[in-house]
Protein backbone atom coordinates (compact mmCIF):
# COMPACT_ATOMS: atom_id res chain seq x y z
CA UNK A 1 0.00 0.00 0.00
CA UNK A 2 2.78 2.42 0.92
CA UNK A 3 4.53 1.58 -2.35
CA UNK A 4 1.34 2.41 -4.29
CA UNK A 5 1.00 5.75 -2.51
CA UNK A 6 4.64 6.54 -3.18
CA UNK A 7 4.26 5.63 -6.87
CA UNK A 8 1.13 7.76 -7.08
CA UNK A 9 2.94 10.72 -5.52
CA UNK A 10 5.83 10.36 -7.97
CA UNK A 11 3.45 10.21 -10.94
CA UNK A 12 1.50 13.27 -9.77
CA UNK A 13 4.73 15.19 -9.25
CA UNK A 14 5.79 14.27 -12.81
CA UNK A 15 2.48 15.43 -14.26
CA UNK A 16 2.72 18.75 -12.39
CA UNK A 17 6.25 19.20 -13.66
CA UNK A 18 5.13 18.55 -17.25
CA UNK A 19 2.31 21.09 -16.92
CA UNK A 20 4.69 23.71 -15.56
CA UNK A 21 7.15 23.00 -18.37
CA UNK A 22 4.40 23.47 -21.00
CA UNK A 23 3.32 26.76 -19.46
CA UNK A 24 6.89 28.06 -19.45
CA UNK A 25 7.36 26.88 -23.05
CA UNK A 26 4.25 28.80 -24.12
CA UNK A 27 5.42 31.88 -22.22
CA UNK A 28 8.92 31.90 -23.75
CA UNK A 29 7.65 31.27 -27.28
CA UNK A 30 5.19 34.13 -26.99
CA UNK A 31 7.93 36.33 -25.57
CA UNK A 32 10.26 35.51 -28.47
CA UNK A 33 7.50 36.28 -30.97
CA UNK A 34 6.92 39.68 -29.36
CA UNK A 35 10.66 40.41 -29.46
CA UNK A 36 10.89 39.37 -33.12
CA UNK A 37 7.86 41.51 -33.97
CA UNK A 38 9.52 44.47 -32.26
CA UNK A 39 12.76 43.96 -34.19
CA UNK A 40 10.87 43.73 -37.50
CA UNK A 41 8.95 46.90 -36.65
CA UNK A 42 12.15 48.82 -35.92
CA UNK A 43 13.78 47.58 -39.12
CA UNK A 44 10.70 48.31 -41.24
CA UNK A 45 10.56 51.82 -39.81
CA UNK A 46 14.13 52.46 -40.89
CA UNK A 47 13.69 51.06 -44.41
CA UNK A 48 10.35 52.60 -45.31
CA UNK A 49 9.86 52.59 -49.05
CA UNK A 50 11.32 55.80 -50.44
CA UNK A 51 11.67 56.90 -54.04
CA UNK A 52 14.99 56.08 -55.73
CA UNK A 53 15.82 59.29 -57.55
CA UNK A 54 18.15 60.19 -60.38
CA UNK A 55 19.39 63.63 -61.34
CA UNK A 56 17.13 65.79 -63.51
CA UNK A 57 13.40 65.87 -64.13
CA UNK A 58 11.38 62.83 -63.12
CA UNK A 59 8.08 61.15 -63.87
CA UNK A 60 6.33 60.13 -60.66
CA UNK A 61 4.54 56.76 -60.76
CA UNK A 62 1.83 55.84 -58.26
CA UNK A 63 0.00 52.51 -58.05
CA UNK A 64 -3.78 52.34 -57.67
CA UNK A 65 -4.20 48.60 -57.23
CA UNK A 66 -6.73 46.34 -55.56
CA UNK A 67 -10.11 46.92 -53.99
CA UNK A 68 -10.93 50.51 -53.09
CA UNK A 69 -11.91 50.43 -49.42
CA UNK A 70 -10.89 51.49 -45.93
CA UNK A 71 -8.95 48.30 -45.20
CA UNK A 72 -6.57 48.90 -48.12
CA UNK A 73 -6.39 52.61 -47.19
CA UNK A 74 -6.78 53.36 -50.90
CA UNK A 75 -7.80 56.98 -50.55
CA UNK A 76 -5.21 57.86 -47.91
CA UNK A 77 -2.34 56.15 -49.72
CA UNK A 78 -3.26 57.68 -53.07
CA UNK A 79 -3.68 61.20 -51.72
CA UNK A 80 -0.45 61.03 -49.67
CA UNK A 81 1.48 59.63 -52.64
CA UNK A 82 0.16 62.33 -54.98
CA UNK A 83 0.96 65.09 -52.50
CA UNK A 84 4.54 63.83 -52.06
CA UNK A 85 5.08 63.50 -55.80
CA UNK A 86 3.70 66.93 -56.64
CA UNK A 87 5.64 68.67 -53.88
CA UNK A 88 8.88 67.31 -55.31
CA UNK A 89 10.35 70.06 -57.50
CA UNK A 90 11.83 67.49 -59.90
CA UNK A 91 8.43 66.03 -60.80
CA UNK A 92 7.33 67.06 -64.30
CA UNK A 93 4.35 64.64 -64.56
CA UNK A 94 2.48 62.02 -62.53
CA UNK A 95 1.28 58.69 -63.90
CA UNK A 96 -1.20 56.65 -61.86
CA UNK A 97 -0.89 52.97 -62.76
CA UNK A 98 -4.42 51.62 -62.26
CA UNK A 99 -5.46 48.01 -61.83
CA UNK A 100 -8.63 47.81 -59.73
CA UNK A 101 -12.19 46.46 -60.07
CA UNK A 102 -13.53 49.36 -58.02
CA UNK A 103 -14.99 49.42 -54.53
CA UNK A 104 -16.46 51.97 -52.17
CA UNK A 105 -18.22 54.90 -53.89
CA UNK A 106 -17.38 57.07 -50.87
CA UNK A 107 -13.62 56.55 -51.07
CA UNK A 108 -13.75 56.76 -54.86
CA UNK A 109 -15.46 60.15 -54.63
CA UNK A 110 -12.97 61.33 -52.03
CA UNK A 111 -10.03 60.33 -54.23
CA UNK A 112 -11.68 61.98 -57.26
CA UNK A 113 -12.07 65.27 -55.36
CA UNK A 114 -8.49 65.08 -54.08
CA UNK A 115 -7.06 64.70 -57.59
CA UNK A 116 -9.06 67.72 -58.77
CA UNK A 117 -7.87 69.73 -55.78
CA UNK A 118 -4.23 68.87 -56.44
CA UNK A 119 -4.61 69.61 -60.13
CA UNK A 120 -5.65 73.15 -59.19
CA UNK A 121 -2.70 73.51 -56.80
CA UNK A 122 -0.21 72.21 -59.40
CA UNK A 123 -1.72 73.16 -62.78
CA UNK A 124 1.56 72.78 -64.65
CA UNK A 125 2.05 69.12 -63.67
CA UNK A 126 -0.24 66.77 -65.63
CA UNK A 127 -1.74 63.73 -63.92
CA UNK A 128 -2.36 60.76 -66.21
CA UNK A 129 -3.93 57.37 -65.52
CA UNK A 130 -2.65 54.28 -67.31
CA UNK A 131 -4.89 51.22 -67.00
CA UNK A 132 -3.26 47.81 -66.73
CA UNK A 133 -5.82 44.96 -66.76
CA UNK A 134 -8.88 46.65 -65.35
CA UNK A 135 -10.11 50.04 -64.15
CA UNK A 136 -13.82 49.66 -63.54
CA UNK A 137 -16.53 51.22 -61.40
CA UNK A 138 -14.91 53.12 -58.50
CA UNK A 139 -11.50 52.94 -60.14
CA UNK A 140 -12.86 54.61 -63.27
CA UNK A 141 -14.61 57.15 -61.03
CA UNK A 142 -11.16 58.15 -59.73
CA UNK A 143 -9.50 57.96 -63.15
CA UNK A 144 -11.98 60.40 -64.67
CA UNK A 145 -10.45 63.16 -62.52
CA UNK A 146 -7.10 62.85 -64.31
CA UNK A 147 -5.98 64.96 -67.26
CA UNK A 148 -5.94 61.90 -69.51
CA UNK A 149 -6.62 58.15 -69.35
CA UNK A 150 -4.75 55.51 -71.34
CA UNK A 151 -5.18 51.76 -71.50
CA UNK A 152 -4.36 48.61 -73.43
CA UNK A 153 -6.76 47.60 -76.24
CA UNK A 154 -7.68 44.56 -74.10
CA UNK A 155 -8.02 46.39 -70.76
CA UNK A 156 -11.40 46.54 -69.04
CA UNK A 157 -12.79 50.05 -68.48
CA UNK A 158 -16.10 51.65 -67.55
CA UNK A 159 -18.78 49.94 -65.44
CA UNK A 160 -20.29 53.31 -64.55
CA UNK A 161 -22.97 52.10 -62.18
CA UNK A 162 -23.74 51.26 -58.55
CA UNK A 163 -24.58 47.89 -57.03
CA UNK A 164 -26.13 46.77 -53.77
CA UNK A 165 -26.11 43.09 -52.85
CA UNK A 166 -28.29 41.25 -50.37
CA UNK A 167 -30.25 38.03 -49.90
CA UNK A 168 -33.51 36.84 -48.43
CA UNK A 169 -33.83 33.80 -46.16
CA UNK A 170 -37.41 34.18 -44.98
CA UNK A 171 -38.69 31.48 -47.42
CA UNK A 172 -36.09 28.99 -46.21
CA UNK A 173 -36.94 29.78 -42.59
CA UNK A 174 -40.61 29.08 -43.26
CA UNK A 175 -39.73 25.68 -44.73
CA UNK A 176 -37.64 24.58 -41.78
CA UNK A 177 -40.02 26.04 -39.19
CA UNK A 178 -37.87 28.88 -37.88
CA UNK A 179 -39.25 32.35 -37.24
CA UNK A 180 -37.51 35.67 -36.70
CA UNK A 181 -37.90 37.33 -33.30
CA UNK A 182 -36.82 40.72 -34.63
CA UNK A 183 -37.68 43.78 -32.55
CA UNK A 184 -37.06 47.32 -33.77
CA UNK A 185 -37.71 50.92 -32.82
CA UNK A 186 -38.20 52.92 -36.00
CA UNK A 187 -40.16 51.37 -38.84
CA UNK A 188 -37.23 51.36 -41.29
CA UNK A 189 -34.53 50.19 -38.88
CA UNK A 190 -34.61 46.64 -40.31
CA UNK A 191 -34.41 47.77 -43.94
CA UNK A 192 -32.52 45.07 -45.84
CA UNK A 193 -32.75 42.54 -43.00
CA UNK A 194 -32.56 39.13 -44.74
CA UNK A 195 -34.84 37.18 -42.38
CA UNK A 196 -38.07 39.06 -43.07
CA UNK A 197 -40.09 39.40 -46.30
CA UNK A 198 -39.17 42.23 -48.68
CA UNK A 199 -40.88 45.57 -48.20
CA UNK A 200 -41.70 47.52 -51.38
CA UNK A 201 -41.55 50.90 -49.68
CA UNK A 202 -38.09 50.14 -48.30
CA UNK A 203 -36.94 48.65 -51.62
CA UNK A 204 -37.96 51.91 -53.29
CA UNK A 205 -35.94 53.85 -50.71
CA UNK A 206 -32.85 51.77 -51.39
CA UNK A 207 -33.29 52.14 -55.14
CA UNK A 208 -33.60 55.90 -54.75
CA UNK A 209 -30.31 56.02 -52.82
CA UNK A 210 -28.58 53.91 -55.48
CA UNK A 211 -29.90 56.20 -58.21
CA UNK A 212 -28.57 59.29 -56.42
CA UNK A 213 -25.11 57.74 -56.02
CA UNK A 214 -25.23 56.69 -59.68
CA UNK A 215 -26.07 60.26 -60.72
CA UNK A 216 -23.11 61.53 -58.67
CA UNK A 217 -20.90 59.05 -60.52
CA UNK A 218 -22.27 60.11 -63.92
CA UNK A 219 -21.78 63.80 -63.13
CA UNK A 220 -18.18 63.19 -62.05
CA UNK A 221 -17.38 61.31 -65.26
CA UNK A 222 -19.03 63.94 -67.45
CA UNK A 223 -17.16 66.75 -65.68
CA UNK A 224 -13.89 64.88 -65.92
CA UNK A 225 -14.10 63.63 -69.49
CA UNK A 226 -16.06 66.52 -70.99
CA UNK A 227 -17.15 66.59 -74.61
CA UNK A 228 -14.89 63.65 -75.52
CA UNK A 229 -17.59 61.26 -74.23
CA UNK A 230 -19.92 59.73 -76.81
CA UNK A 231 -23.70 59.73 -76.58
CA UNK A 232 -24.00 55.95 -76.50
CA UNK A 233 -27.15 55.09 -74.49
CA UNK A 234 -25.30 52.26 -72.70
CA UNK A 235 -22.43 54.47 -71.55
CA UNK A 236 -23.81 54.92 -68.03
CA UNK A 237 -25.71 51.63 -67.83
CA UNK A 238 -23.09 49.92 -65.69
CA UNK A 239 -21.68 48.04 -68.65
CA UNK A 240 -17.92 47.67 -69.07
CA UNK A 241 -15.89 47.66 -72.27
CA UNK A 242 -12.48 46.60 -73.52
CA UNK A 243 -10.04 49.39 -74.25
CA UNK A 244 -10.58 49.16 -78.00
CA UNK A 245 -14.27 50.08 -77.59
CA UNK A 246 -13.55 52.44 -74.70
CA UNK A 247 -11.49 54.62 -77.04
CA UNK A 248 -14.42 54.98 -79.45
CA UNK A 249 -16.72 55.92 -76.56
CA UNK A 250 -14.34 58.52 -75.16
CA UNK A 251 -13.68 56.58 -71.96
CA UNK A 252 -9.94 56.65 -72.68
CA UNK A 253 -7.64 58.90 -74.71
CA UNK A 254 -5.47 56.28 -76.36
CA UNK A 255 -3.39 53.14 -75.99
CA UNK A 256 -0.18 53.32 -73.97
CA UNK A 257 1.83 51.96 -71.07
CA UNK A 258 3.53 53.80 -68.23
CA UNK A 259 6.88 53.48 -69.98
CA UNK A 260 5.62 54.61 -73.38
CA UNK A 261 3.84 57.65 -71.90
CA UNK A 262 7.00 58.69 -70.06
CA UNK A 263 9.17 58.14 -73.12
CA UNK A 264 6.97 59.47 -75.92
CA UNK A 265 5.03 62.28 -74.26
CA UNK A 266 7.33 63.48 -71.52
CA UNK A 267 10.65 62.46 -73.15
CA UNK A 268 11.99 60.90 -69.97
CA UNK A 269 12.93 57.45 -68.74
CA UNK A 270 13.48 58.67 -65.20
CA UNK A 271 10.51 56.95 -63.54
CA UNK A 272 10.29 57.32 -59.76
CA UNK A 273 7.88 55.22 -57.69
CA UNK A 274 6.06 57.39 -55.13
CA UNK A 275 3.53 54.75 -54.10
CA UNK A 276 2.83 54.95 -50.39
CA UNK A 277 2.91 51.54 -48.71
CA UNK A 278 0.28 50.44 -46.22
CA UNK A 279 1.19 51.00 -42.59
CA UNK A 280 4.04 48.54 -41.83
CA UNK A 281 2.66 48.02 -38.31
CA UNK A 282 -0.57 46.65 -39.78
CA UNK A 283 1.33 44.30 -42.09
CA UNK A 284 3.58 42.97 -39.33
CA UNK A 285 0.94 42.38 -36.70
CA UNK A 286 -1.54 40.86 -39.13
CA UNK A 287 1.09 38.29 -40.07
CA UNK A 288 2.50 37.91 -36.57
CA UNK A 289 -0.99 37.72 -35.11
CA UNK A 290 -1.79 34.68 -37.22
CA UNK A 291 1.49 33.00 -36.27
CA UNK A 292 1.15 33.77 -32.57
CA UNK A 293 -2.47 32.61 -32.48
CA UNK A 294 -1.60 29.37 -34.26
CA UNK A 295 1.26 28.54 -31.91
CA UNK A 296 -0.76 29.50 -28.84
CA UNK A 297 -3.60 27.21 -29.91
CA UNK A 298 -1.19 24.32 -30.46
CA UNK A 299 0.48 24.79 -27.10
CA UNK A 300 -2.80 25.20 -25.22
CA UNK A 301 -4.20 22.11 -26.89
CA UNK A 302 -1.12 20.14 -25.93
CA UNK A 303 -1.37 21.42 -22.38
CA UNK A 304 -5.06 20.51 -22.22
CA UNK A 305 -4.43 17.00 -23.51
CA UNK A 306 -1.68 16.64 -20.93
CA UNK A 307 -4.04 17.70 -18.18
CA UNK A 308 -6.67 15.10 -18.99
CA UNK A 309 -4.28 12.19 -19.31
Amino acid sequence: MEQNELLKSVLLAGIKEQRAARRWRIFFRMLWLIIIAGIIFVISGSIQKSPIKKPGKQIAVIDLHGLIDSENKTYQNLSDSLADALKDKKTSAVIISANSPGGSPVYSNMAYDEILRLRKLYPKIPIYVVVEEVCASGCYYIASAANKIYANPSSIVGSIGVIYTGFGLNGLMDKIGVDSRLMISGKNKAMGYPFIPPNKEQDDMQQEMLNKIHNQFITAVKNGRGSILSNDPDLFSGRYWIGEDGLKLGLIDGFATVDSIARDQFHSENLVDFTMDNDPIDKIFKKMGVSMLSIAKQELAASYLGNIQ
